[in-house]
C-alpha cells in the first residue's frame, strides 16, 4: 500500500513541476487512479506521457504496492481547456 502523498512525491521527483492528484479507488491504497498536469508532456504521445509517470512510479508498481494505475495526463494547455469545459 501506498498513500497519495508517496504517490504524489514519488512523480515531482522526476517531474518537478507536476501538479498531481490521486484519487484511491478502493479505499485500500493499491487501485489508483492519477491525474498529472506537466509541461513535460508537451509534444509527447499519450503513451510517452504514461510511460513517464510509470517510470516515477516504477518501484511502487514493481513492489506491488500500487497493483492497478489508472492515468489522465495533460500538459497544462490542455488541463486550462478540459478544466474549463468541465
Amino acid at each position: 500500500m501506498v498513500t497519495a502523498d508517496q504517490v504524489i512525491s514519488m512523480i515531482q521527483t522526476d517531474m518537478p513541476d507536476a501538479e498531481v492528484q490521486v484519487n484511491d479507488l478502493t479505499g485500500g491504497g493499491d487501485h489508483l487512479e492519477v491525474t498529472v498536469v506537466s509541461e513535460a508532456f508537451a509534444g509527447r504521445s499519450l503513451v510517452q506521457q504514461h510511460q513517464l509517470v510509470y517510470k516515477a512510479v516504477q518501484s511502487a508498481m514493481s513492489s506491488e504496492a500500487i497493483h492497478a494505475l489508472a492515468l489522465k495526463t495533460y500538459t497544462p494547455e490542455t488541463w486550462s481547456k478540459v478544466s474549463q469545459s468541465a
